[in-house]
């Protein structure tokens, strides 16, 4: 690159070596290290200053003048995770030797390649897992996840654009690599972009350079990647994460297939509808109005991470579903225990990411520290699980470390520095080289302390030995004594009324103590690497350490919540009965008084159609059934005083209506895709919750539409089905249909005002209270006086044309009708039934 700037001059030996550098990585910014500063020159100085809001200064020299913008290290966290956040790509170039040390210039490398979805640092991470993801295309989508982070390494293949969609979703990556079939793909790019506000990265696709990486990382083709999308993403997503670490991946240690039909599936908008991971975008923002929030009692970071997997992916199989409720009972029914296993889970560090930056090679003095603080911990909390048979297997899978622990306590000191490079990490005694030079050292201060007290005795003069980085060790003596001062002793510096001395015998010491600290220092940094080396090969071990405690965290969490909230053990229905007695909302009642609901459903009785007014709290009954059956099946006590539930393999939902403004999708359009995608992918053994389908057009479209959506989901699909509608046409269904039936939300006109009761009660409800719910919002009275006459006048209108048109209707011969004469009375009708929807004065 050339380096904008003013002069004609050669560059400064400093600014060519940030170039050389610079050129090595075009693609990110560098942070280049000058004393204790990350700097930046140029266009790039320009684009970090208006990237973080820091000042451009100039970087001059005798020929040559740059734009300089710089960050302190001792504050570079914070600058490198906003960077992040913008969408940059970081390389931070790092001095490797002291200036004092350097002949000539200081020799600088590239240390670090950061980038979103590539992070280890401990700073820069947030406890959710940070994906990196690659896709690719060839007989389905090949889709690729890594954690580089914990070395989780994962895949699937998908058949269809919304099951990728959904799954990126759950999975929400930091970083995305397309396939150039899909990143040069317009519309694909476009969709995506729109979906999905991460960073997207270039990566190497084709075949060979696929399986070259994973070659490297395995030293064979996992036979889990005989798909060819997968094997694209999986290599590209692992060259990448190569790349940035300058390697191979210890951490790594493998890839794991998963089966995207073995657990439940949530599409994106049931996710968003019921609000698993983020609040509605309208009310509180909070991540408390969430169901991740509720439930988010975990004690560890590991822990959170397996929580929202477990949400991510419900099981779909009973026996799995009943280990895990088992042992949540025995945390909700051991309250002491419980908490004897919280208080310890609060103390053990991440071990999940410290086993990855062991792995890796990565690991500081103080993630060792951490580490032995917390494998110390694991005999106490393997002694306490042993009492209870549903947790026994959870202690006897529960590796013992201690040996690992108390070889890093005798090694390191209680209290490191963040560096390992300066020296005071290891303990006396551990190291014999290392104690030798410590020794020398120190027998050369001893040396130093005492000769002052010699000198003052044998010289007569009350001098002073002193120390400073200038000039070393030093005899001071005031002026009164100049002419005392021995003839061997050299003046180094003369203050105001008192001059320095050194001499050879001092100097000697000096540097014998320099020679032995810089000898100790390099001896303990070996030590220090060894020891990490050795520790290291427990990194397996330790890994699944943090997930057995991960796994134990969250059912002392689930229990947690159980006990806090009320929840019940729920029971599945071989027969496919859905029965929920005092059934309730998780997140919502946790915003104060909550009515609570039953529901039973059955192979027999499948479809409810739920009619009432709006704010009666509809929209909340669908959303708690959700909600309870997502719960059971991720092995978690429900809110509910019973709960008897069939296995779902799916939930959908249709809740709520809204723009796609961006996309260029109206109400309507966003509707009718999501119901499309809900009739077409629903079986008997899913749950499909419906929300005022058809609101989004005109009254007769709509309800036509709903009513056959009902029909088929009755007829065809056989699945479970709660619609809540306001065409109250739809409470006939029951009539027609065997398996459906007509609940209502009560609601009452009274003195004060329209009073709702929240209470779901069988039959239709009378009347949709439009009105008076208009009146609760704030609709100017005579707004409502007018509303109220012409509600009175079409009802009066349409009920007289009806009775005329059945009249008509039921006098009728059709045999004796000819073409002509049907379609002329149809448009006599259509015409008649049309102008009862106007008011008459403007007709």
């Amino acid at each position: 690159m050339t380096l904008k700037g003013q002069g004609s001059g050669p560059l400064p030996p400093l600014l060519q070596q940030y170039v050389e550098l610079r050129d090595a990585y075009p693609e990110y910014l560098l942070l280049f290290q000058v004393g204790d500063f990350y700097e930046t020159f140029g266009e790039d100085a320009e684009r970090l200053a208006r990237a973080v809001g820091i000042a451009l200064t100039r970087k001059t020299s005798k020929d040559f003048t740059t734009p300089m913008a710089g960050i302190p290290i001792r504050s570079v966290d914070g600058y490198l995770e906003r960077l992040l956040k913008l969408g940059f790509r970081i390389a931070v170039a790092d001095q490797m030797e002291l200036a004092e040390d350097a002949e000539g210039l200081v020799r600088r490398e590239v240390t670090q390649l950061l980038t979103p979805g590539t992070l280890t640092q401990e700073t820069l991470l947030r406890p959710e897992a940070n994906y990196l993801a690659a896709l690719a295309t060839g007989d389905g989508y090949g889709l690729a996840l890594l954690d580089v982070s914990t070395g989780e390494f994962r895949g699937a293949v998908f058949y269809g654009k919304s099951s990728v969609w959904d799954e990126l979703f759950r999975y929400r990556p930091a970083e995305v690599l397309l396939a150039p079939e899909l990143y040069h793909n317009p519309g694909f790019l476009e969709e995506f972009q729109r979906r999905f506000p991460v960073m997207l990265s270039p990566g190497r696709f084709e075949e060979e350079a696929a399986a070259q990486a994973l070659q490297a990382q395995f030293g064979a083709l996992p036979g889990e990647l005989e798909h060819p999308a997968l094997l694209r993403a999986a290599g590209a997503v692992l060259g990448y994460a190569q790349a940035t670490q300058g390697g191979a991946l210890p951490q790594v240690q493998g890839f794991v297939r998963y089966d995207p039909s073995a657990f439940m599936q949530m599409s994106e908008a049931t996710l968003r509808t019921l609000e698993v991971y983020d609040p509605s975008p309208v009310g509180e923002s909070s991540e408390e109005r969430t169901l991740m929030g509720v439930l988010g009692l975990t004690r560890t970071a590991p822990g959170r991470r397996l929580l929202r997997a477990w949400l991510r992916h419900p099981l779909v199989e009973e026996g799995p579903i009943q280990a895990r409720l088992d042992a949540v009972e025995a945390l909700v029914r051991d309250g002491v225990l419980r908490e004897a296993v919280r208080k310890i889970l609060y103390r053990i560090h991440d071990l999940e990411r410290l086993a990855g930056r062991l792995a890796a090679g990565r690991a500081n003095a103080r993630d060792l520290l951490a580490l032995a603080r917390s494998l110390e911990l694991l005999p106490e909390l393997a002694g306490s699980l042993r009492g209870s048979s549903a947790l026994l297997s959870l202690a006897e899978r529960l590796p013992n470390l201690a040996e690992v622990a108390e070889r890093i306590h005798t090694a390191l000191v209680e209290e490191v520095p963040l560096k390992i490079t300066e020296g005071g990490l290891i303990r006396d005694g551990f190291d014999a080289e290392l104690d030798a030079l410590r020794q020398r050292a120190e027998a050369a201060r001893a040396w130093i302390a005492g000769l002052e007290a010699a000198e003052r005795e044998r010289s007569g003069i009350p001098l002073k030995v002193g120390y400073n980085q200038v000039f070393g060790y030093y005899l001071e003596v005031t002026r009164p004594y100049y002419a005392q001062v021995p003839s061997d002793w050299r003046a180094i510096a003369t203050l105001k009324d008192r001059q320095r001395y050194t001499r050879p015998d001092l100097r000697e010491k000096e540097r014998e103590i320099l020679l032995a600290e810089s000898e100790a220092r390099k001896r303990e940094y070996a030590a220090f690497l060894e020891l990490r080396e050795s520790v290291g090969q427990a990194a397996p071990l330790v890994r699944e350490a943090a997930g057995v405690l991960a796994e134990l965290d969250v059912y002392a969490a689930l229990a947690e919540a159980a006990a806090q909230y009320g929840y019940v053990r729920p029971r599945f229905s071989a027969e496919g009965r859905l029965y929920i007695r005092a059934g309730r909302h998780p997140v919502v009642e946790r915003g104060g008084e909550f009515i609570p609901n039953d529901l039973e459903l059955s192979p027999s009785e499948r479809l409810l159609i739920l009619t009432g007014p709006n704010m009666a709290g509809k929209s909340t009954y669908l959303r708690q059934t959700a909600l309870i059956a997502l719960l059971a099946q991720i092995g978690s006590f429900v809110p509910a005083e019973e709960a008897l539930l069939p296995l779902f393999d799916r939930i959908y939902t249709r809740i709520g209506a809204s723009d796609d403004i961006a996309g260029g999708r109206s109400t309507f359009m966003v509707e009718m895709e999501e119901l499309a995608q809900i009739l077409q992918g629903a079986t008997s053994r899913s749950l499909v919750l419906l929300d005022e389908i058809g609101r989004g057009t005109s009254t007769y479209d709509g309800l036509s539409l709903a009513w056959a959506a009902a029909e088929h989901l009755h007829d065809r699909v056989r699945c479970y089905t709660l619609f809540a509608t306001h065409y109250f046409e739809l409470t006939a269904l029951p009539e027609r249909l065997s398996g459906a039936r007509n609940h209502h939300v009560a609601a009452r006109e009274e003195a004060g005002g329209l009073v709702f009761y929240h209470q779901v009660l069988p039959g239709p409800a009378s009347r949709s209270y439009g009105l008076e719910v208009a009146k609760l919002a704030g609709v100017p009275r005579e707004v409502l006086s007018r509303a109220a006459t012409l509600l009175a006048g079409l009802e009066a209108q349409v009920g007289n044309v009806g009775q005329e048109v059945l009249d008509e209707l039921l006098s009728l011969d059709p045999t004796r009708l000819t073409p002509l004469e049907a379609l002329l009375l149809l448009q006599r009708w259509r015409d008649k039934v049309q102008k009862t929807v106007v008011p008459n004065e403007l007709a």
